[in-house]
């Protein structure tokens, strides 16, 4: 990363209040630690990242040339986590928090992109962030300067949605000649070809009734979870597909 790259992500973190890291010397997450003083500037424990995505068929939720959101978690670097880690910020009201910090794009997007599967979406995002965002150490409270309440969460789910943006899984699988199909059956070996040369590190997709139903692209980071540096990472989690056989149905197949 250059200079004013790195510059850039310094500001970066200025302006949303977080503590700004220096990327020269903030060591990346899931490696030595020895060195570090601030948690601020290194997710730990849960060093890996993973941006999480739904292909859900039945029923079927979001556009149907689109994978969709299921969240973003810190994994303890071995396929471990922790989860629910401040029952004092499991907030109910994730809707009107991005509505009160003039989100509204954002909200528009999850509205389409982040979907629950019995219609439910503001539950699911109370549960992605309560469960998994109130995890990430980098974006606790005290990494805030003048912080003001509930600002993590604004950031929590928009980066969540930027990760997503750049993780164009239904793409990367049609640049392979794989697409959506109520008759032809894949081979796990070329979904994870494709998926992990998108990514630039292997990913874990994961089945149901032998149908492709998730994906997870795992990331370490260089600084907070927010304006850090996001590098791809080997899955901790091993694919729960078949090695064939794999069905990838089309949302308008039920």
């Amino acid at each position: 990363m250059g200079a004013l790259a790195s510059q850039l992500l310094l500001a970066g973190g200025a302006l949303a209040g977080l503590q700004a890291c220096s990327l020269n010397s903030t060591q990346l997450s899931c490696h030595n630690t020895t060195a570090v003083k601030d948690s601020c500037c290194l997710n730990s424990p849960g060093g890996l990242l993973l941006q999480t995505q739904f292909w859900d068929t039945n029923p079927a939720t979001g556009p149907s040339d689109s994978w969709t959101i299921h969240g973003l978690w810190p994994d303890n670097c071995d396929g471990t986590y922790q989860s629910n880690c401040d029952e004092s910020r499991a907030y109910k009201n994730i809707t009107e928090i991005l509505k009160s910090q003039s989100r509204t794009e954002l909200l528009d997007y999850m509205n389409t992109y982040w979907k629950d599967e019995n219609g439910d979406d503001e539950s699911f995002w109370e549960h992605e962030w309560s469960k998994h965002g109130t995890c990430i150490n980098t974006i606790e409270p005290s990494c805030y300067s003048n912080y003001k309440p509930q600002q993590e969460v604004g950031d929590f789910f928009n980066k969540v949605v930027d990760l997503f943006k750049g993780l164009n899984t239904y793409e990367f699988l049609s640049d392979a000649n794989i697409t959506p199909s109520s008759s032809k059956t894949y081979e796990l070996s070329d979904l994870e070809d494709a998926l992990s040369k998108a990514h630039g590190a292997k990913v874990t997709i994961n089945c149901e009734d032998g149908a492709l139903d998730e994906v997870w692209y795992f990331f370490n980071v260089k600084g907070n979870a927010i304006n850090g540096q996001y590098i791809a990472a080997d899955a901790a989690s091993d694919s729960t597909c078949p090695q064939s056989g794999i069905k990838y149905l089309p949302k308008d197949s039920n």
